[in-house]
């Protein structure tokens, strides 16, 4: 626990590039601290000015070539040195209020860094989809920003980690902004550091996203033979990232044995059961369908790390088991799987649709 007697100095710093949408949400927020202060990099609207009226310390700076690590330290810089916990948030998050008790409850002399709770999106309904465990609050010296772009804080020796799940920090981002300079900057990143593991799967993943199938497999499969590759949910994920490219090339057999692979790599994570009993679905495959989908609900806890999908865990996996079911005329028990489903996703009207087919099938029995 926290020293009672002692009251820690704390510092939230951000960059911003026009989000005057989110200043006096963010600002709201991040009040609990001691001080706010922000690096504009080159805003056009009236994020400065906000930020400003708020009493925000801000300073503006265009970071020419752009680059993420460049200035998050400098936004670092701006924080004073005789800041006790540096919080490092983005102007399209928000604090749960009472952030401040709670990291003065877990902070002592001897800690460094501190994890927490974040939210990295949510379904429709405002649950949290993607949640995982961040680690941006830090003290004030000895850390450093790395990385163009999916940054990292450089650690000192002396690290010293605490953990506080009831700290909470929600994302809401910018449908509207654009991810164009991430796939050059990952490239970057992947030529002035090769080694790198996380960047290069991270790479393969951006790929993959471009529907650059080909770039995205061998990409993926560098990141399987680097030596530091040694994190199984991560080599999982790249395994099935390579399955999902195999199908973007039309070639399913691929497909299903890097799927097997990564079921093998990270058998305690639901997404590759999921993904290929999809797979199966198509194929007419309802039996061993199924079977992977039983499995994948063996598996109750959902890690706190961002591999998580929400396909794994939200209506659509039980949507699938229905889906399965129905085909194997199993009709009862498509039907309970069905309103899961809906209870998920209580306004998709397929799902809707699904339950009364259904419900009508067994009436007719």
């Amino acid at each position: 626990m926290g020293d009672k007697m002692k009251k820690y100095k704390v510092c939230v710093y951000a960059i911003a590039k026009n989000e005057e949408k989110f200043v006096e949400r963010w600002v709201n927020s991040m009040k609990e601290a001691d001080e706010i202060v922000v690096l504009d990099t080159g805003s056009t609207d009236n994020t400065v000015k906000l930020l400003t009226d708020l009493g925000v310390k801000v300073k503006q700076e265009v970071i020419t070539p752009w680059r993420f690590d460049v200035a998050r330290n400098k936004s670092l810089e701006l924080v004073p040195l005789d800041t006790d916990i540096c919080v490092c948030t983005d102007l399209d998050e928000e604090f749960v209020p009472g952030w401040r008790k709670q990291l003065e409850s877990i902070w002592n002399d001897d800690v460094t860094r501190v994890r927490y709770t974040y939210n990295w999106s949510f379904d429709e309904y405002k649950k949290p989809a993607t949640t995982f465990l961040q680690n941006k609050i830090h003290s004030r010296k000895g850390y450093s920003w790395y990385h163009p772009v999916h940054e990292i804080l450089k650690a000192p020796e002396n690290e010293l980690e605490a953990t506080c799940e009831s700290i909470i920090l929600n994302h809401y981002p910018d449908s509207e902004k654009s991810r164009e300079s991430y796939l050059s900057l990952l490239e970057m990143s992947v030529k002035e550091d090769p080694n790198d593991d996380r960047n290069m799967h991270y790479l393969g993943r951006e790929y993959m996203y471009y529907g650059k199938w080909n770039e995205a497999i061998d990409t993926l499969i560098k990141h399987l033979n680097l030596k530091t590759s040694k994190w199984d949910a991560e080599r999982c994920a790249s395994m099935r990232f390579i399955a999902r490219s195999y199908m973007g090339l039309n070639r399913p057999k691929e497909a299903e044995m890097w799927y097997k692979e990564a079921m093998k790599e990270a058998s305690y994570l639901r997404e590759s059961y999921v993904e290929l009993a999809g797979l199966y679905l198509d194929q007419k495959r309802f039996e061993e369908a199924y079977e992977l989908l039983k499995c994948a609900f063996q598996i109750k806890q959902k890690a706190p790390i961002y591999i998580n999908e929400a396909f794994a865990w939200n209506e659509y996996i039980e949507e699938l088991m229905g889906l399965v079911c129905y085909n194997l005329k199993r009709y009862p028990e498509s039907l309970l799987y069905m309103k899961k489903a809906l209870e998920l996703a209580p306004n998709n009207e397929r799902i809707q649709n699904n339950c009364t087919l259904i419900n009508d099938m067994i009436n007719k029995k």
